[in-house]
């Protein structure tokens, strides 16, 4: 093989998987149809789970360095503005990075291309997918660049990760399922904008409209996102006319803006994230509303899993079916994505009476009662765990217990403690144990299993018990809990390739 895996697609997700293989030491290609990197903002938000990811790439400080912090929401309806809601009270203790942050699309795909280049990679560009073979033990991949020369490289496993209109979904003749609504959104980047709260994300809705809005770096930059309801085909006179019903309706307004783009808001899943060698990522596999600002952070996601997947097969010696845990883990995700985000814009867009009524009526009496309560309360601790996208849960072996009652960790990204994510900057399986044990148990239990074993002090407002152990994947998912008499049995099922995991 020509390399072990093929990335098609320089986007956030195929540059976050390619930067992960190259930290791997897995040999990775990776390729784009563009000739340089996105120039747009583009995508804008990072979550806490998202800076955890970077984190343990190495890359947290630079990204931190570049970010603008969100400290909180303030929500409103038309003009009136409610009391703001705070990340940093609500997500305090659940992760290091309890706020939102703001790095538009290209900076992030710029950190990424940096890391790629510092192991010695970087991107093909100007390189289109033409196509792919199945071959004996992995994937034929036709390549043209611009002078229209073709080439074909072999690998191990093919990625798609180039987005809503991906050739790969599409060459493998995988559907694309799910609805496109009749909606129209417009998203703005604004400048000298007036009429919000600057430092913070502004929701506010009306009986009929919808506006979000995401402060950006610069004096009084934000992005703004809301409703199309002019009809024209002069992009100067549909922008003027965005601008005079916000301002008429929300009483916002700016002097300029350096982008300005329509689209319709598609929720869609792709029937299926893996073909044998080939594989779906981000915007190829999945496609929702911006309510919530998750997509590019699912993507990272996505690649952050699959990664480590492809590390358990490539590098731990396990089998290629444990490469279907992807499609098994990330799959639902997208799914309960597309059902939460599609309600919400449901509700927001619906010219339905109920929806209105509500919208009408609903923020005006209840908002200023729930944004003082709710943070304050486990709902809204909860909230900026979903959000976050801290509480993603995978289903796997014992997560679910006789019955069906869900286990409280197993399937879980690990619990943040304060200091137990720095062991997973080591990129291996390891076992935690949080509370006082004894030594020697713990020094059997590494020589049984090959892998180390960490002692932490005990966390009391965590899932985790003291005087159990957890097998932790390399990704910071929970994949087994087990007493110490138990700890060496249960965990080397579990345990990819059952050999000694030294990178």
């Amino acid at each position: 093989m020509d390399a072990d895996i093929i990335v098609v697609g320089a986007g956030p997700t195929g540059l976050m998987l390619a930067a992960w293989l190259a930290e791997l030491n897995i040999d990775a290609v990776i390729v784009d149809g563009k000739h340089e990197p996105t120039r747009e903002s583009r995508a804008l938000t990072l979550q806490a789970r998202s800076l955890e990811i970077y984190e343990q790439l190495g890359l947290a400080k630079r990204v931190m360095g570049e970010v603008r912090v969100a400290e909180g929401a303030r929500p409103g309806y038309e003009r009136q503005t409610f009391n703001a809601v705070e990340f940093g009270a609500i997500g305090a203790g659940q992760t290091a990075y309890p706020r939102l942050y703001i790095l538009e699309q290209s900076r992030n795909e710029s950190i990424l291309s940096d890391a790629l280049r510092d192991h010695g990679h970087d991107v093909e560009w100007g390189t289109t997918f033409a196509g792919a073979e199945t071959i004996d033990g992995g994937v034929a991949v036709r390549l043209v660049d611009d002078a229209g020369t073709e080439r074909t490289i072999t690998a191990r496993y093919l990625v798609g990760a180039d987005g809503a209109s991906s050739a790969v979904r599409e060459a493998r003749g995988i559907a694309f399922e799910g609805t496109t609504s009749a909606q129209s959104f417009c998203v703005i980047d604004a400048i000298g904008v007036t009429g919000l709260d600057p430092d913070l994300v502004n929701i506010r809705a009306s009986e009929s409209d919808l506006l979000l809005t995401f402060p950006m770096e610069g004096e009084r930059h934000a992005r703004v996102l809301t409703l199309v309801t002019e009809d024209s085909d002069d992009p100067d006179a549909a922008t003027d006319a965005v601008r005079d019903r916000i301002g008429t309706v929300f009483g916002v307004t700016w002097q300029s803006l350096s982008w300005f783009a329509t689209y319709r808001v598609h929720h869609r899943v792709a029937e299926r994230f893996r073909d044998g060698a080939v594989f779906l990522a981000g915007d190829a596999a999945h496609l929702h509303s911006p309510v919530g600002a998750q997509g590019m952070n699912t993507g990272l996601q996505d690649a952050h899993n699959l990664a480590f997947a492809f590390a358990d097969v490539l590098k731990n010696g396990a089998d290629d079916s444990i490469l279907d845990r992807y499609e098994i883990e990330r799959m639902p995700v997208a799914h309960h994505l597309i059902e939460t985000t599609d309600r919400a814009f449901s509700f927001v867009t619906s010219r339905d009476i109920v929806p209105r009524t509500l919208r009408r009526i609903g923020p005006r009496l209840l908002g200023p009662i729930i944004t003082r309560v709710v943070p304050r309360t486990w709902v809204g601790n909860r909230g900026f765990g979903y959000l976050g996208q801290l509480r993603v849960r995978y289903r796997m072996p014992g997560s679910v217990h006789a019955g069906g009652r869900r286990d409280d960790i197993v399937g879980r990204r690990l619990p943040w403690t304060g200091g137990n994510f720095e062991t997973l900057r080591s990129l291996k399986w390891q076992v935690h144990e949080y509370g006082s044990v004894n030594p020697g148990v713990v020094s059997a239990l590494e020589r049984e299993l090959g892998c180390e074993v960490h002692v932490f002090a005990a966390a009391p407002k965590t899932p985790l018990v003291a005087g159990e152990f957890y097998l932790v994947r390399p990704d910071g998912y929970v994949a087994a809990r087990a007493r110490a008499s138990e700890a060496a049995g249960s965990f080397a099922a579990a345990l990819p390739g059952r050999r000694t995991l030294e990178g």
